[in-house]
């Protein structure tokens, strides 16, 4: 499992703030998987989060950040993927305890009500915080269905 490389996507809505994070990511040290989508033209967020996701159910990244217009729809497709646990932060406390308590490992992010600014935060947090395991792993384990 790559633990340099984060995997990204995003709809229109999304595009220019994934356009930011990518370079701060590239500037961190990490390699960036571009999912998509690649401008600003309208497209379905569905598309670009079923490939992360995927990558991310299979084991091939660790982590990955998913942007929309409100975070909820690309959040909702990549949810429902096996070992995907993508969590909606608007605000670094948010990205923190999904971190500590759920083991998020994909950052879902609202493009239209977040600055860059915040979203940099809520990257930093989430990139940061390790899992906290104890009585949350027990919960975590109960996610998934199968």
């Amino acid at each position: 499992m790559a633990t340099s490389m984060i995997g990204m996507a995003c709809d229109h809505a999304g595009y220019t703030l994934k356009e930011e994070l990518k370079k701060i990511l590239e500037t961190m040290g990490y390699t960036v998987k571009d999912f998509g989508a690649y401008s600003d033209e309208s497209v379905d967020y569905p598309d670009f989060a079923h490939s992360l996701a995927k990558e991310i159910e299979q084991g091939n990244l660790s982590r990955g950040i998913a942007i929309c217009g409100s975070g909820n729809g690309i959040s909702m497709t990549a949810n429902k993927h096996s070992n995907v646990r993508a969590a909606l932060c608007w605000i670094p406390e948010i990205a923190r305890l999904a971190r500590e308590h759920n083991d998020a490992n994909i950052l879902s992010l609202p493009a239209r009500f977040i600055t860059t600014e915040e979203a940099k935060e809520i990257l930093d947090i989430f990139l940061k915080t390790p899992f906290e395991g104890g009585r949350h792993e027990r919960r975590v384990r109960k996610i998934e269905l199968s």
